[in-house]
């Protein structure tokens, strides 16, 4: 549990509610100075911050000070926007959290901005952590500061809620550093995988298995509250849709027609029904189910491949994959089922589509000429950009705040291996995440709560 304590004598926390259940801080930062970076644009110049290491004001603090801060640095400079002066280059040495900010000295630098926090601990475990962001150019804070607090055990978590109010106040976009990926952790040869759950940081930290490698496993999904994934499993010997609750651990099969395969699962926004395929024969169908009654409904009904649904984020459409036209394409139609519309017109196949939670885009895998892409569209199938190329990119995801996009990479060759790449949805900062063995199938999280 990570909480916001109020009535700090050093802080103001006009928005605490805020910061605490959603982290949304882009809605009440204080625009205040000239400090803001445009991510929208394809080339973007690192904004230099200064990130002195965070006071510790207690005796037992000290190391929970400085990995806090490595954190917040981390998580600034991983998405390419920051870059990190280095504390030798610091001319003022912040050693206390309320003296003021010696302005002069950090402009000497070329510090456009300036984060500054304090910690504490106490005799029963508790953490506290105190912060402010100034715009040095304007010499003026960015917004309120604030003091967040939990046990000892969850610094990490604080940190990253510390560098999304950061991320948020400059770029003026939502956050997601706090937030967790479900993916297919994989061990052994190529051509005998061993497959199994798995759930991480957002930044590859704080892994834990789900599941074990008995039997195989495929594409989980995060329920909206980020509390249950829907992934596919062939515990019985075909593809079933099971539904693991992630804090106990516990596991249902849904309860899909028998000696039929179901697969690709993914929740609607509200959580409350399910959108999946069943394949009868040689004929693949998309359906939707309601989880609490189990009734299902058929959405389509063609002699073609339908699979990889994904809703829009106000749960009136769905996008999905076909080949009814003759090849694999992507198409939108009504979520209660209908007429669909074909909106991939490029030279090649695509599949694998997933609505943007901004409801802007659609993010996708494309194979054209040998090579995979990871791309996105508009929702009409306009403005097409593809983002990577390789010789597998594939199964894209979208972060929190739908500016950041997971998907898995596979090399070449018998020994090839699967891993976890981001990119930005401009196609800059294309980096791979740190994980234990192979990985394969993310699906990003919410953020926490």
């Amino acid at each position: 549990m990570i909480r916001l304590i109020s009535g700090a004598a050093t802080l103001t926390c006009s928005f605490a509610t805020a910061i605490v259940l959603s982290l949304s801080v882009a809605a009440v930062a204080q625009d205040t100075g000239p400090l803001k970076i445009d991510i929208t644009q394809g080339v973007i110049e690192p904004v230099p911050l200064a990130i002195p290491d965070f006071i510790a004001e207690t005796a037992d603090a000290a190391e929970f000070a400085r990995q806090i801060s490595d954190v917040i640095a981390a998580d600034l400079v991983g998405t390419g926007l920051f870059r990190e002066i280095p504390p030798s280059a610091h001319i003022s040495q912040v050693s206390s959290f309320s003296a003021p900010v010696q302005y002069a000295d950090w402009k000497a630098i070329n510090a456009q901005g300036l984060v500054t926090g304090a910690v504490s601990t106490d005799a029963d475990g508790n953490l506290s952590v105190k912060f402010r962001v100034f715009d040095v150019f304007a010499d003026v804070p960015l917004g309120d500061g604030l003091q967040l607090g939990g046990t000892t055990r969850s610094w990490r978590r604080i940190a990253h809620k510390v560098a999304d109010v950061v991320y948020s106040r400059i770029t003026g976009e939502g956050p997601y550093f706090d937030s967790r990926v479900v993916f297919v952790s994989q061990t052994g040869p190529k051509n005998d995988r061993k497959k199994r759950l798995a759930v991480m940081d957002y930044d590859g930290e704080n892994m834990q298995f789900l599941t074990d490698d008995s039997s195989l496993v495929l594409a989980p999904r995060f329920s909206p509250t980020g509390d249950r994934v829907l992934y596919t499993s062939y515990e019985s010997g075909f593809p079933q849709i099971t539904m693991l609750d992630v804090g106990t651990v516990t596991r249902r099969t849904l309860p899909v027609q028998a000696e039929s395969m179901s697969f690709a699962p993914r929740f609607s926004p509200d959580g409350g029904s399910v959108v999946y395929s069943v394949a009868t024969g040689a004929n693949t169908d998309l359906y939707r189910m309601t989880i609490a009654s189990g009734q299902a409904e058929r959405l389509t009904s063609t002699p073609a491949i339908e699979t990889a649904p994904s809703f829009s984020p106000d749960g009136s459409q769905i996008v999905f994959e076909s080949d009814r036209s003759g090849t694999q394409q992507l198409y939108i139609m009504s979520a209660s089922g209908g007429e669909a519309k074909r909106i991939s017109f490029g030279q090649g196949r695509y599949g694998t589509p997933v609505w943007s939670p901004r409801g802007d885009l659609i993010a996708f895998t494309k194979q054209a000429n040998g090579r995979f892409h990871i791309g996105v569209m508009r929702t009409d199938g306009s403005e097409e950009r593809l983002l990577t190329a390789s010789f597998l990119d594939e199964g894209p995801s979208w972060s929190p705040n739908g500016r950041v996009i997971m998907f898995t990479r596979e090399s070449q060759g018998a020994g090839g291996e699967t891993a976890l790449y981001t990119v930005d949805i401009s196609g800059r900062n294309l980096k791979r995440l740190p994980t234990n063995a192979g990985a394969s199938d993310p699906a990003w999280s919410p953020l926490l709560r």
